[in-house]
């Protein structure tokens, strides 16, 4: 799939002489070159010529450079550099690493290492789980790439998934006081990233699976969670799946549908429609039809891909076969496949009120405009429509609630408990159709999905710590 730029900001940065060339030719050329002008700032100013860096939202890179083009063919005007904000904000990466505490004198090294130290060392080689009472463990998670499916550009390797998986880092620590650090595998070997990742992991608390291609997702996170005694966590399943339910859940409130009563079509039956696959089943829906490629799943076909295999045997109670056109008389749509794949001819065969989760991202499976009349309810993976299925909500609480409860595993009743935290945040009488999932900016959804998540664990029998609700230890 082919990744939509949906708009650059650059900075640009000119040398206008005093020959006649004013900022108001500037704004000409860039008005009627398509650009627009969001900052301007004075460098410096001598008695011959202004230095001015401009800040220019642009269309695309090459809008960028025709741009450029046109400012410095004309006369009074330099374009002495052009840069990228985002390129920017990522030199020298986006993350440090920064003490706890400072090092003042002799007796502040002696305690934080050598010698004082060895006698932690001691206490945590007598009992190996004090390692989460007294290093980062009990608070740092590895987000581990092997850059096989990253965004919308597919496999582009550990090197450039890097900018990707330092961005989750980030939003772990702001949303959530969680440590994350990055972690891109040079290798494609499921089995060497098992191996690879059960090595590091005394120094983690938790590991999140990230941009994994399908099915080799598959297969590495059920080992890691069969072997490690730390939760594991494959973002791109599972926490798209818990959004996705939080979403439903209020959205089927809204049209007056429990979800038992519903008929589901999936459409796109890898790693994120199995995932929501299964947190539909948990929750009660039992209707569930699967549409890929080669048509519905169904229980007459034997197929390569053994998930598909599971999800015949799991889904279509009446063992409906064709394709999505024979699915879509249903209540629901979610979609995790690709752009193009509903028209609104499907929308009008489905049931009153119908319900679209349209999430490919960045391009979803109809355009929101199209779908906007024919539908009672519309959720997209993309941040400029209203509903957005954003794993952000999910994946902080989630892992905080797990730390916090030192659990050895994330299982589907922690899963479940997130989503109905995340829906619960908009309470009955503010809901409508747009407004069905909470901001990824709500600043109470991190806590609530912690503590249902901790609690969680807790009943089922994985917490390794009993912790009051929000305490943020």
């Amino acid at each position: 799939m082919e990744l939509q730029r949906t708009g650059i900001s650059l900075i640009y940065r000119l040398e206008l002489t005093n020959q006649g060339t004013t900022f108001a030719k500037v704004a000409s050329l860039v008005g009627d070159a398509g650009g627009d002008i969001a900052a301007v700032d004075v460098i410096r100013v001598t008695p011959d010529m202004v230095v001015r860096d401009i800040t220019i939202n642009v269309s695309s890179r090459e809008h960028g450079r025709q741009l450029a083009d046109i400012l410095d063919r004309e006369p009074g005007i330099h374009v002495v550099a052009v840069s990228d904000r985002t390129f920017l904000v990522h030199l020298g990466g986006k993350l440090e690493v920064a003490p706890k505490l400072q090092v003042k004198n002799r007796e502040d090294l002696s305690r934080v290492y050598t010698p004082h130290v060895a006698r932690v060392c001691e206490a945590i080689h007598e009992d190996p789980s004090k390692a989460f009472q007294l290093t980062i463990k009990r608070n740092t998670v590895a987000v581990v790439s092997d850059g096989t499916a990253v965004l919308g550009l597919g496999d582009i390797g550990p090197y450039a998934a890097m900018p990707v998986m330092e961005g989750k880092a980030m939003l772990f620590k702001q949303f959530a006081g969680v440590d994350a650090f990055p972690i891109c595998l040079d290798t494609k070997d499921p089995d060497e990233i098992v191996e690879t990742v059960k090595q590091i992991a005394p120094a983690f608390g938790g590991i999140n699976l990230e941009d994994i291609s399908s099915p080799r997702c598959f297969y590495i996170e059920e080992r890691l969670r069969k072997e490690l005694d730390i939760p594991v966590f494959h973002d791109d399943q599972h926490g798209t799946a818990v959004v996705m339910l939080a979403g439903l859940l209020n959205a089927a409130k809204l049209v007056g549908k429990p979800l038992p009563s519903l008929k589901v079509v999936v459409v796109g039956i890898g790693a994120a429609g199995v995932a929501c696959t299964k947190m539909l089943l948990k929750a009660g829906v039992t209707n569930i039809l699967g549409v890929t490629l080669d048509g519905i799943i169904h229980r007459g076909a034997t197929y390569e891909n053994e998930m598909w295999n599971w999800y015949k045997e799991h889904t279509n109670p009446d063992n409906v076969t064709g394709t999505l056109d024979d699915a879509i008389a249903a209540d629901v749509f979610i979609g995790v496949s690709g752009p193009g794949v509903l028209t609104v001819d499907h929308i009008r065969k489905m049931a009153p009120d119908p319900i679209v989760f349209a999430m490919a991202n960045p391009n979803p499976e109809i355009e929101p405009e199209l779908a906007a009349p024919h539908v009672r309810v519309l959720a997209t993976g993309r941040s400029d429509y209203p509903n957005q299925i954003n794993n952000v909500l999910c994946f902080p609480g989630i892992f905080k609630g797990a730390l916090t409860a030192r659990a050895y595993t994330i299982n589907e009743d922690m899963k479940l408990a997130a989503a109905e935290a995340i829906a619960s945040t908009i309470r009955d009488h503010e809901l409508r159709e747009d407004y069905i999932i909470p901001s990824v900016f709500n600043q109470s959804v991190v806590q609530r999905v912690a503590d249902a998540v901790a609690e969680a664990a807790r009943k089922s029998g994985v917490a390794r710590r009993e912790v009051p609700p929000t305490n943020n230890f």
